[in-house]
């Protein structure tokens, strides 16, 4: 009864928190009165607070520009979770586009829909990474190419690290931040194996039901691991990956510990 109350309330504060926001921030677009990226900051932090979704930080965002921010993948919710600590915009699926509201939105903030098994594009769509990282804001890349299950990460592909190659020629370089995002804790307790499997968005699930699921189950925790920047002056593209992938790796492992199975 709870948890139907509960999905209840965030829809019915959603719509009209969305449409606020979506209209504050076209009027700053048109006017350039004010910071158009704050609106969807606020509404990356609405939509986690509709959810019960808190939000830990650990370390800083590097001030360093260029910035390519290299993140694992759980689930939908990673985007408002790193959205939600920062102006950032985000490389997504191309379907994402297609999303209703969440599209829009993403298209709001600059990102960069890329076909990932269009092998044939990965030249055009890395250049498009390289020029919007050279506008200054930080770009998040899920660098596994897909969502897990939470509990092991998944090898990182390293095709679009290449537009830092391209970047990185004549200029003075570039910086890659992992950041690992961990499912920690739910209804204040540490969270198992299992209950991050369940929250989890992997393969064609269907986002409604994911979402119901979620606003039901009660408060959850993620936490963000922030490493140290790795310094990318046009070094092998796979060498840049493999070390934010083992860093990645690091944080979860040091996460997991003491968490039961």
């Amino acid at each position: 009864m709870f948890g139907k109350l509960r999905l209840t309330m965030a829809l019915a504060a959603f719509v009209p928190g969305t449409l606020a926001l979506v209209v504050w921030q076209l009027a700053m677009k048109a006017t350039g009165i004010g910071d158009p990226r704050r609106p969807a900051l606020l509404w990356h932090r609405m939509v986690l607070a509709l959810l019960g979704i808190r939000v830990r930080a650990h370390g800083e965002l590097s001030q360093k520009r260029p910035l390519l921010i290299a993140a694992n993948h759980v689930s939908w919710t990673d985007i408002m979770v790193l959205g939600s600590i920062a102006p950032v915009n985000f490389i997504a699926k191309a379907e994402v586009a297609g999303w209703p509201v969440l599209g829009r939105l993403f298209r709001s903030q600059n990102s960069i829909f890329v076909e990932r098994e269009a092998r044939h594009r990965a030249g055009d769509q890395a250049r498009e990474v390289a020029e919007r990282l050279k506008s200054g804001d930080p770009l998040v890349l899920f660098a596994e190419g897909t969502t897990g299950c939470g509990n092991r990460l998944l090898p990182f592909k390293s095709t679009l690290f290449g537009a830092a190659a391209q970047l990185a020629e004549g200029a003075d370089g570039f910086a890659v931040q992992p950041a690992a995002l961990f499912y920690s804790r739910l209804h204040g307790m540490a969270m198992g194996r299992r209950h991050r499997a369940r929250f989890s968005w992997i393969g064609d699930e269907e986002l409604v039901p994911h979402l119901v699921k979620l606003v039901t189950s009660g408060p959850i925790v993620v936490d963000v691991f922030l490493a140290e920047t790795i310094g990318f002056d046009g070094a092998n593209r796979k060498q840049v990956a493999a070390r934010a992938e083992r860093a990645i790796r690091d944080h979860l492992h040091g996460a997991r510990r003491g968490m039961p199975l």
